[in-house]
């Protein structure tokens, strides 16, 4: 992975040496501070000349002026001010991060003509800049300075009006920041290099910040009846594992909000083998359980108010002479049968299993799962938003206001007794597809069937979670999605 910068923060002061970039709001005009690094007003001009407008996230460079130290001045329009909030400041820190690719020292000063930035405003640029400067480049003996997804810039001072409380503010940010970057490495990672076991050990580095990992063995989940689960795993020879995760920093009393990861490290469709064009990609078939994994990051290393549980199921699905087949029956943890018409279907199995297991044995207050689950989504939504699927408009609600402030969006998709007759099935009590209609969701329909009455979300994160378009905080095939989202709906609605 690439390296992250020093950043800093200080007083608005006029910069010596490196890069500099300034703030530009809608129309392209400067803050007084600008005169600290361009008291001739050459810039002004040079933006004029450059039909610069000032749009948010909008670049322009300039040619410092001469008779200073300087290598050189971007400017960044932050667009129109009042609409301004964290999410356009996180994309205007990316946006300024990319301006300076080329210089070792940037310093960015936060000031925009007719308002002042607060030291939240200037955190939150802080943590674009780590989010942008993330490269998945572990691999490569070569590198391509030109075609580098990541900036080379090594130190970053942010000038503002606060730099103590903004640094402050930062710490919070970083932690979840630190969250993304983790799930965006574990999506990325290749599936000869990340399998069950190796997955399951970086769940125990959590263990460092105070987050209870406990793993469930093969033999344990026989012992539990998981057979939905353990049928996925059969024809590989890397072992399942179920990984609990436990971060109690809320009240003894309080019952914990619980986060349920789809974790196929590698799917190839099973006996039912997906074709071989794109087949690589599903690598990142665990992105749901890589945000669970992000998301208790981020809870413990910011020391969340809350008592949360995350659980991951963890197989490859492969096919071999011991591969489910297609026609199996198997017998779920809940008792209940599950003819498998489709092995790649598998998903959907898995987390039948998880969510039963930690529904009985935590009895959360709410349950989110997630799970890159079905090509439907994709062809209903794209990849700008995840479909959600829930049994409670309460918990909807916030996850859809959760995804709006986060800008990981989602989009509520239906779920009714009509879908639910789709899967039943002759032999069995249910069937793990309802075919080519209503893919994602019938796949939401079985998941109801494990949550009892506990108020449930499912987030079908295909499009979102991998390949998904690049933005100023973005430029990975992982994006690390769900780790913003769920942190902002326990920060807005489950911590004491």
């Amino acid at each position: 992975m690439s390296m992250r910068p020093t950043i800093t923060f200080a007083k608005v002061t006029a910069p010596k040496k490196g890069s500099v970039v300034l703030l530009a709001s809608d129309g392209a005009s400067l803050a007084g501070s600008a005169a600290t690094v361009d008291p001739e007003g050459v810039l002004a001009r040079a933006l004029g000349v450059a039909e610069f407008s000032g749009k948010l996230v909008s670049t322009a460079e300039i040619l410092a002026p001469h008779g200073t130290a300087l290598d050189r001045i971007a400017v960044v329009g932050v667009g129109k001010t009042e609409a301004l909030d964290e999410k356009a400041w996180r994309r205007i820190g990316g946006a300024a991060f990319a301006a300076a690719r080329k210089a070792a020292e940037v310093s960015i000063i936060v000031d925009v003509a007719g308002i002042e930035p607060s030291p939240e405003d200037a955190a939150a640029i802080a943590f674009g800049i780590v989010l942008r400067s993330y490269a998945f480049d572990k691999y490569k003996t070569k590198k391509d300075d030109a075609k580098d997804e990541a900036p080379k810039t090594s130190k970053v001072t942010i000038l503002c009006v606060d730099p103590a409380a903004a640094k402050r503010a930062f710490g919070v940010m970083e932690a979840v920041a630190d969250g993304v970057l983790l799930a965006r490495d574990l999506v990325n990672e290749p599936a000869n290099i990340l399998g069950t076991l190796e997955f399951v050990e970086k769940t125990k580095e959590l263990e460092k910040l105070g987050v209870e990992v406990e793993i469930l063995t093969e033999k344990e989940m026989k012992k539990l009846g998981m057979g939905a689960l353990l049928g996925v795993a059969q024809g590989s020879a890397r072992p399942p594992r179920m990984a609990i995760m436990q971060w109690n920093g809320g009240k003894a009393k309080d019952k914990p909000v619980a986060f349920v990861g789809k974790g196929v490290v590698f799917d190839s469709g099973g006996v039912s083998i997906k074709p071989a064009g794109g087949m690589e990609d599903m690598k990142g078939d665990m992105g749901g359980a890589a945000a669970v994994t992000g998301l208790m990051h981020a809870l413990a290393a910011r020391k969340a108010k809350v008592n949360a549980v995350g659980v991951i199921g963890l197989v490859e699905n492969m096919l071999d002479g011991n591969a489910q087949r297609p026609g199996d029956i198997v017998t779920s943890m809940s008792g209940q049968t599950i003819e498998v018409l489709n092995t790649d279907a598998e998903g959907r199995l898995v987390l039948a299993d998880a969510l039963w297991y930690t529904i009985g044995r935590f009895e959360p207050q709410m349950v989110v799962n997630l799970a890159t689950l079905t090509g439907a989504i994709m062809v209903a939504l794209g990849s700008e938003h995840a479909g959600l699927f829930s049994n409670n408009d309460e918990l909807a609600e916030r996850l859809t206001a959760a995804g709006l402030v986060s800008g990981e969006k989602v989009w509520r998709m239906p779920l009714a007794p009509e879908y639910d007759k789709i899967i039943d099935a002759k032999n069995a009590d249910m069937k793990n597809t309802g075919g080519r209609y209503a893919g994602a969701i019938t796949a939401a329909q079985f998941l109801q069937r494990f949550v009892k009455d506990t108020p449930w979300a499912h987030l079908d994160i295909a499009g979102t979670a991998m390949g998904s378009p690049t933005t100023e905080i973005s430029q990975s095939w992982a994006s690390g999605y769900g780790v913003q989202l769920l942190n902002q709906l326990v920060a807005e609605s489950y911590e004491g």
